[in-house]
Parts: C-alpha cells; sequence; structure tokens
C-alpha cells in the first residue's frame, strides 16, 4: 500500500528547516593586488551590524544565524568592495581589493592613521568626557540579577584527533562536534558551570556583593588542577578603563585615555540601533607585539555610551599559550541617558602555539544582567564579606528550578554536557587523562581516601644526606575537606638516617575559620634560607635538598620541631594566630658548628639548642582571591598585597630551654601593575632580635648557592655569609612584559621579556651576641648596606627565565659570588 504524503506538508517541513537552518557563514583571506594579506580590514554583512576585523595574516571569520548576499570589505589604503555571497557558506574565500587611487579614497597610508582632523578620534575624546556618565556609577546604590556560564571545549577538531589513541574507547564524544561562531572551527564541549548571583553595590561606600543563589556543573570535581586553570577567566573587566587585565597581563583599551598613541581609529559607518543613532568605528593596533586588540565598536551619537562593542586579542601579541582572546559586549538603555550591561562574552583560546590549524582548548564565560533596580540603600554591615561560604542548597538545585531561572535556554551541545561527563567517568582512559592533568596541577597522586605527594620533592641532594629520596601522603575525601592529615619519611643515602614529619589540622568553625593545627618534625634543613619565620611543620626550601647547587650547602642543621597553633578569619583575607612551638637544634654537618658559650668565662660551650618558644602571627592579604571552603583553599593567580607580622617570644628554663629573647618581625609586598609598562613588585622585612642568642636563634641574611632563582634571597650571597640580630631590607623587581624588546625588529618574533631588579639590606649585630659566639664563624653583619642589582629575559622558550645579578660592594670577602647566573621553570602567561 502506498501512502501519499499531501504537497502542503512537506511544503511546510522544506520551508521550516530552511528558517531553521538559515545561517551565512564566510571565512577566507583578503589580499592586494600582488597576493600579500591585508591587515586589519573590516569585513561586514552588507546592510548589518555584524562584522569582523582581519588579523595579521588577512584571514578572517564571520557568520550569521540570518542570510545575507553581500559581504563589504574595507581597508585603510584600499578602495572599499562589495563581494556577493553565491551560497550560504562560503570557506576559503579570496578577496582581493585595490589600492585607492583618488585623494577622496586615501583616507591613511600604510595603514596608520592621522591623529589630526580624525573624526573618530573627535568622537573618542567625547566617550572619554561621558564615561563617568553612563551605567552604574550614575546611581547611588544598585542591585541587579546575574547568570554567569563557563564552558570549555576542545577545539579544532578533525579526523586525524578523533583516530588517535589517547581517545581510544571515548570515540562517542566526538558526536557532538559544533562550530564556533567566532572562528569557524569545530570543537567539542567538554565542561560546563553554570552560576545564578544576585548583585547589590553602593557607590557611595565603594562596596559591592554578590550572593550565589545557584551552582550546577558537570560534574568535574572542585578545587583541583584543572578548575585552577579555569579560574582566569573570572577576571572582571571594564571595557573603559585605560587597561584591561587577563592572564596576569595588562591589555590597552581600545578605549583608554592612552589609545590615540596605540591604536588606528576609523570611523566606518553610521546607523540606527534600538531607534538610537551610532557610529561605528574600527580600530587596530599601531605596532606589532603589544598587548593590544582589534575590532569595533558602536558608539552613542548623543551620550557616547559604548552600545556594542567586539574586540580581539592581535595574533602578534606578547602571550603565551593563549592563541586568541575574543570578547563581545552588548548594552540596553534604560532611558534616554542611561546605558546598561546587559550580556558579556568573553573566549579564550588555549594552545600550544598561534598556528592557525593547531588543536587547542576554548575557555568560554557568557555572562548576563537583568532586573537592574537603583537606589535602595543597604547598611555598610550588609556589604561585609562572607569569610568561608558554604550553602549545600546552592549546589544542589533541581533541573526544574534552572529551567525556570536560567537567563537564556542551553543550547542541545550544552545540555549534552552533563551527560557525556556523567558518561565519561565510567570510561578508564578518560580518569587517567583526567588524572595526569591534575597531578601536573596539584603535585598529588590521588588513590581513594588519600594522596601521595607532593611528587616533585621525592628526590634531593645535600652534602651531608647525598642523594636523599621523600614519600609523603595525605587524607583527601574531596576539596573541601573540615580536617585533613599529613606524614612523609625521607632517607639518605650518605648519613643513613630516617627523617620523618606528621601535620594534622581540623576546621573547628567554617563560619570565621578557625584552625587548629600540630605536627612535629624530626629533619635536615638550611635554616639560613629564609628571614621571615615559618612554623610550617612540613615546609622545607629548596636550599635543604636541590639537586643542582654552586658551592658548599654543607652548613646544615639537625632541627626538631613540635608545634601546635590556633588561627582564625574574623575579617576576610585577615588571619590571625598563635601558637607554641618548642625546637632543638644541632649541626648536621662535622665542618659546621653551631656552639656557644653558656658562662661569662668562655670556659663552658654547648653545641645543641633547646628553645620553646610563644608567638602571634598576623597575615592581610587584601584582593587575594581564594576558591574552595575546606580546612586547606587554593589561591587564584591573580596579584594581590601581603602585610605579615610575627612577634615571638622565647622562655629560659621552660621545657629545659637555654635562651630568653624577643623577635619582632615585618613582611610587606606589594605588586602594581603600571599599565602597558608591566608589572613592579615591591618588598621589604624588618626585624629585630631582643635579648642574647646564639647563631642558630640569630637572623641570617638569605644567600642562595643554588643555581635556580629563589625568591626573598640574594643570588650572590653564601649561606651564612651576613648575620644579623636586626636587619631590614628592600627589593624591587619589574618586568616589562616584552614591551622594549617588541621595539627592536630582530628581537619582536622572540617574545622575550625583560625583568631588572635591584635588592639591599642593612643590619647589625650587638657586641653580647657576638660574645657568646662559639661556632668559629666569624660574625659580619651588612653595617654598609649590602646589595646587588640584576637583569633577566623571561619566556625564552615560553617556560625558560635567565637572570644575570651582579654584587655591588663587599667585593674583597673571601670566596664569594661577584656574578651570578640563576634560572627558572615556569609555564607564564
Amino acid at each position: 500500500m502506498t501512502i501519499r504524503f499531501p504537497k502542503y506538508i512537506l511544503y511546510f517541513l522544506l520551508i521550516t528547516t530552511q528558517l531553521l537552518l538559515a545561517q551565512t557563514k564566510v571565512s577566507g583571506i583578503v589580499l592586494d593586488k600582488s597576493n600579500q594579506p591585508i591587515p586589519f580590514a573590516n569585513i561586514v554583512f552588507k546592510g548589518s551590524t555584524t562584522g569582523v576585523v582581519s588579523n595579521e595574516d588577512g584571514r578572517f571569520y564571520l557568520e550569521s544565524s540570518k542570510e545575507y548576499t553581500l559581504l563589504a570589505v574595507s581597508a585603510t589604503g584600499f578602495s572599499d568592495a562589495e563581494i556577493r555571497l553565491d551560497k550560504a557558506v562560503n570557506f576559503n574565500f579570496k578577496i582581493q581589493l585595490k589600492e585607492a587611487q583618488t585623494l577622496k579614497e586615501v583616507v591613511i597610508f600604510k595603514g596608520k592613521t592621522s591623529k589630526k582632523n580624525n573624526p573618530a578620534l573627535d568622537i573618542l575624546r567625547k566617550i572619554w568626557e561621558h564615561k563617568r556618565k553612563n551605567g552604574l556609577s550614575l546611581f547611588h546604590q544598585y542591585q541587579f540579577q546575574k547568570y554567569e556560564k563557563i564552558e570549555f571545549d576542545m577545539n579544532t577538531i578533525d579526523s586525524t584527533l578523533m583516530k588517535n589513541k589517547i581517545f581510544k574507547g571515548m570515540e562517542f564524544i566526538f558526536n557532538k562536534v559544533d562550530t564556533s561562531k567566532v572562528t569557524g572551527k569545530t570543537y567539542l564541549p567538554i565542561f560546563i558551570n553554570e552560576s545564578l548571583y544576585d548583585v547589590y553595590g553602593d557607590n557611595q561606600l565603594k562596596k559591592e556583593k554578590s550572593i550565589l543563589k545557584a551552582n550546577k556543573n558537570s560534574g568535574l570535581r572542585n578545587g583541583d588542577g584543572v578548575n585552577t586553570f579555569m579560574k582566569d577567566l573570572y577576571s572582571e573587566y571594564n571595557i573603559y578603563d585605560n587597561h584591561l587585565h587577563f592572564f596576569d597581563k595588562s591589555f590597552t583599551s581600545p578605549l583608554s585615555t592612552t589609545g590615540i598613541d596605540v591604536y588606528n581609529y576609523v570611523l566606518k559607518d553610521t546607523a540606527n540601533i534600538d531607534n538610537k543613532k551610532c557610529y561605528n568605528i574600527v580600530f587596530y593596533p599601531r605596532r606589532k607585539n603589544e598587548l593590544t586588540f582589534k575590532g569595533d565598536f558602536w558608539v552613542n551619537d548623543s551620550t557616547f555610551a559604548i552600545k556594542k562593542i567586539n574586540m580581539e586579542v592581535t595574533k602578534s601579541a606578547n602571550i603565551n599559550w593563549v592563541k586568541d582572546i575574543y570578547i563581545e559586549q552588548e548594552f540596553d538603555v534604560m532611558n534616554d541617558s542611561v546605558f546598561l550591561l546587559t550580556r558579556d562574552y568573553i573566549m579564550s583560546d588555549f594552545a600550544l602555539n598561534k598556528n592557525e590549524d593547531s588543536k587547542g582548548v576554548y575557555g568560554k564565560r557568557t555572562t548576563l544582567y537583568r532586573d537592574h533596580q537603583f537606589n535602595k540603600p543597604k547598611l555598610p554591615a550588609f556589604y561585609k564579606e562572607e569569610i568561608n561560604f558554604i550553602d549545600n542548597e546552592v549546589f544542589s538545585k533541581s533541573d526544574e528550578y534552572w529551567h525556570e531561572n536560567r537567563f537564556e535556554k542551553l543550547n542541545k551541545d550544552e545540555e549534552g554536557i552533563y551527560k557525556l561527563i556523567d558518561t565519561l567517568k565510567t570510561v578508564k582512559r578518560f580518569n587517567q587523562i583526567y588524572s595526569a592533568v591534575s597531578i601536573l596541577g596539584k603535585g598529588y597522586i590521588n588513590f581513594k581516601d588519600f594522596e601521595y605527594g607532593p611528587v616533585f620533592s621525592t628526590f634531593g641532594f645535600n652534602e651531608v644526606e647525598g642523594f636523599r629520596t621523600r614519600v609523603g601522603a595525605r587524607t583527601f575525601f574531596g576539596p573541601n575537606d573540615p580536617w585533613r592529615i599529613q606524614a612523609y619519611t625521607a632517607y639518605g643515602a650518605k648519613d643513613n638516617k630516617v627523617k620523618y614529619g606528621v601535620s594534622g589540622k581540623w576546621m573547628i568553625d567554617a563560619k570565621n575559620r578557625v584552625i587548629v593545627s600540630g605536627g612535629t618534625r624530626r629533619d635536615i634543613e638550611q635554616i639560613g634560607a629564609s628571614l621571615t619565620t615559618s612554623n610550617d611543620i612540613l615546609g622545607r626550601n629548596f636550599a635543604s635538598s636541590g639537586l643542582f647547587t654552586s658551592g658548599s650547602n654543607g652548613k646544615l642543621t639537625n632541627v626538631n620541631l613540635t608545634n601546635a597553633s590556633i588561627e582564625a578569619e574574623p575579617i576576610k583575607n585577615l588571619v590571625f594566630e598563635t601558637g607554641f612551638s618548642y625546637r632543638t637544634l644541632e649541626s648536621a654537618s662535622p665542618s659546621f658548628r653551631l656552639d656557644y658559650y653558656t658562662d661569662d668565662t668562655h670556659a663552658i660551650t654547648k653545641s645543641k639548642v633547646r628553645q620553646s618558644e610563644l608567638y602571634f602571627q598576623m597575615e592581610y592579604t587584601p584582593k587575594r582571591k581564594t576558591f574552595g571552603y575546606g580546612v586547606e583553599r587554593r589561591d587564584v593567580d591573580s596579584p594581590y598585597s601581603r602585610v605579615f607580622i610575627n612577634y615571638s617570644e622565647g622562655f629560659k628554663g621552660l621545657l629545659q630551654s637555654d635562651f630568653n629573647y624577643r623577635k619582632l618581625q615585618l613582611y610587606y609586598k606589594q605588586p602594581v601593575i603600571i599599565g602597558a609598562l608591566g608589572r613592579t613588585n615591591f618588598t621589604i622585612e624588618l626585624g629585630k632580635t631582643y635579648g642574647t642568642v646564639p647563631l642558630g636563634l640569630l637572623n641570617v641574611i638569605p644567600g642562595n648557592q643554588s643555581y635556580l632563582i629563589i625568591g626573598n634571597t640574594f643570588s650572590n650571597l653564601n649561606y651564612y655569609e651576613f648575620v644579623s640580630d636586626q636587619y631590614t631590607t628592600f627589593q624591587w623587581d619589574h618586568n616589562f612584559q616584552g614591551r622594549l624588546f617588541a621595539r627592536i625588529p630582530f628581537m619582536r618574533k622572540l617574545n622575550w621579556r625583560e625583568i631588572i631588579g635591584v635588592k639591599g639590606v642593612y643590619g647589625t649585630i650587638s657586641d653580647a651576641n657576638r660574645a657568646v659566639n662559639a661556632s668559629g664563624l666569624v660574625y659580619q653583619a651588612p653595617e654598609n648596606v649590602y646589595w646587588e642589582y640584576s637583569a633577566g629575559i623571561g619566556n625564552i622558550f615560553k617556560v625558560f627565565r635567565l637572570d644575570f645579578s651582579w654584587r655591588g660592594n663587599y667585593l674583597d670577602t673571601p670566596e664569594i659570588h661577584k656574578f651570578a647566573i640563576k634560572g627558572s621553570f615556569g609555564f607564564y602567561f
């Protein structure tokens, strides 16, 4: 039997399908008559505000959900062109432009716009005048709802990748491949995180508070190394600011008051958007290798508020592991004078290199805003930040709740991520890959209820122990455990001795992060490796067992330390701690002594120090960002200042202690981002010991006899070269982030970064402390201000830094280092 299908139903389905699938996609390259690429050409669908700017290689990708048949292309120094699109999808399109022939057509010369008689710059100056008169800054108080969606996708999916052995057993994931609307590349969603917030702000108090109402993710554990990578997407930015900060870099905003010296601006079009007349301005950088964007924005003709902006980091920008950063913001008109941000989209393309066909990972963040209300004041106490936010209901909202409260629906691929990850977690191969990435991020290997590590401390070397092997573990039921126990044991092949340490901590009050801790350690340590006191039971400095050192590191000490403490965080990022410690110190090497005289006649000496100590510490880290709410949290990688104060007092006779003394120490570090000029760090340390103490309890100015760069040490000093009982140190370093090398043509492509610095220390030592010294070491304090200076090159092969340092004075001291070369490895953006 034949079933006849009515024609009108067939027509209906065909028309509906075309409407649903109506989409125009164009990718290609813009060339001149000699087939050389034209960078920063402006390509738009004619009759729309949808467009892009080609990259440095002239390449572009443009897509719209609507149908268009004409493409308008323009570039500085070339005649405008219109290109007909014969089909909806046009890939690898070649567009050739002719050079402008008349004075009327020639607006700029060789790609650079004039700083005089340029209407785009007149509009830009109006934006500067009005930027404080638009948006939330117009009101005393404000509040709104915010929806945030973060997504990670594998990109550039091709048959070669699909057949890779690494995906054996996971081939089903490639059924979810889609195409990016920004780059035109295929991608596979692998992670999604959604959050809903209520946001309140007070411009008079300069306070803002976000209350998390709901959170949902695709199942990857929170707080591990994979999510550490994700947190940089939370960077907040304001396009009106002079500089925008991403991945610890400072990019010049196209709306910056210094933008005229950094960007070219071209007034390209005028159009009505939401019944408001707007100007369209295209911008692109004047020079390569600087931290800049290319793109365009639409600005209102009367309020000079931004209506829409699209911008993309230029390919030549000196930034590692990030091939692309794309930003899109949209603003709505609340009334005739107020423009409010309603949509914010940022996409980063993480890859090993910047080749067009390189595979990587997209990191996307979409933020939507709605339901704005104004001038509803809250009491100042309302804005007090939560110390430790814990509300399990936030993380257990139903699917029905999310369906009703999302600001926009998830597409089919995003909806499938939740199911996809649940399925992948049952695949052995996926779990192996996931664990490998977590190990790199955390340094620990995860088992069921504990973790082995840190793996990077497994092997070491020093002259006393020879080759040293260390194994350690910690309890780990989840990233937000309220308590944790850690332990390790180590063995030296030369001294044939076993060392060990064990510690535990328990958060007894989550709201104010009240934590009690205690532990004990029996180990060998280089106690002259830092000035500021640490009572971290399991902490160990690199100088104690570095595999590669310059000169002898035999001045080591047997340290037996037992400690108990309690800490609290009553105000966010302000931590108070008090505790009690008992330690014994004894030389671990026959060539090094800690001996001291016990009487005025110098007839009796002792080689072992026993000391009990009560201490009080305060640490303040404003603007520090953390995630997790367990007994241990992790920092988000963003610069913050640190103030640390320590007061300690030793009690002679208590538990057979040998000395009475008091110590006061201050540590202060201040990072400063100086716009496009890079980042500066200032560090100051002050300290004084009141009382008579032996070498083991004095302040040893920290030297660095390794081949590695170690913070807060002096690269040209030996261990125990300077000893003091009061000291002041100053350190300054500045990273230009490649700004100087970018001006040198033959060095530009290397993407190296310039670092300079200077360090100094002043210190004295009392006659009383000199008198009890029986160690054989002649005390020398830096009373004439010891100083050294350095110059370095960073970002060598993207992972290596090399510093060259010179000693400024004390050049006649025997067996010193007048010049030193130190290096370090790291993954720098």
